[in-house]
């Protein structure tokens, strides 16, 4: 059997900004590049977050008439994930969907220069057939590269969209300003002041001036700007 198109509200993640006890069930987003908790559905984002229809079946008016992208393609599955820095189009608006200070999934609105890349953090790399490297990103992503030694994890790489043309290389290293995407400080910024290589099967941290954290609370963003992760009210 497949898996379940809702999921009682009451069990839905912490992340998602939505009443808990106003109904029994919510859509689920598909399986896809993004855990659960880091995406909704983007018939909920439409309806319930942006309030840009009042039903299900508006929504998918929506998506049946081209009016709808994400990072840069054309979407038309009402389950389909819009997860953590991913940039959702609607008509002549943009928003990308970030983590505020209290760990809630937030969809800002952004310009349209803004809505033409994307960063994406590098969680792996393996070497495929050819002697090519292929970097694995944190949304699912996987880029091929001639270079084993120029990207290493952690690293960030800024895209163009809908090209996935390299456009940036942010690399991870002391001083380089980060985004925290969980933990105590979630949805603040802050600057490495030390990595922590751990040789056991301990995850890795950083620490900051204030504070340290895991290495999977950490997205490097260089001089990128990103939206307010202020929570508003």
């Amino acid at each position: 059997m497949g898996s379940s198109n809702h999921m009682k509200r009451l069990a839905m993640p912490r992340s998602w900004p939505l009443p808990r006890k106003t109904s029994i069930w919510v859509t689920k987003a598909a399986p896809g590049a993004h855990t659960l908790e880091l995406c909704m559905p983007v018939v909920v984002v439409i309806r319930d977050i942006l309030g840009f229809a009042k039903s299900t079946r508006e929504v998918r008016h929506i998506l049946h008439n081209n009016l709808v992208s994400i990072d840069g393609r054309i979407c038309k599955d009402s389950r389909r994930g819009v997860g953590f820095m991913d940039v959702l189009t609607l008509g002549e608006e943009n928003y990308r969907c970030i983590v505020d200070q209290k760990g809630i999934l937030r969809y800002r609105q952004i310009s349209k220069k803004e809505a033409e890349t994307k960063v994406c953090r590098i969680n792996g790399k393996t070497t495929v057939k050819g002697g090519k490297t292929q970097l694995h990103l944190h949304d699912g992503r996987n880029i091929l590269t001639d270079d084993a030694g120029e990207y290493n994890t952690g690293d960030s790489l800024v895209l163009a969209l809908p090209s996935q043309e390299i456009k940036e290389h942010i690399r991870f290293s002391d001083g380089i300003k980060c985004y925290l995407t969980g933990g105590a400080h979630v949805g603040e910024f802050a600057e490495v002041s030390e990595y922590i290589v751990k040789r056991s099967s301990m995850p890795n941290e950083v620490q900051f001036a204030d504070f340290g954290t895991v290495m999977s609370n950490v997205f490097a963003i260089g001089k990128q700007k990103l939206p307010t992760t202020e929570v508003v009210e």
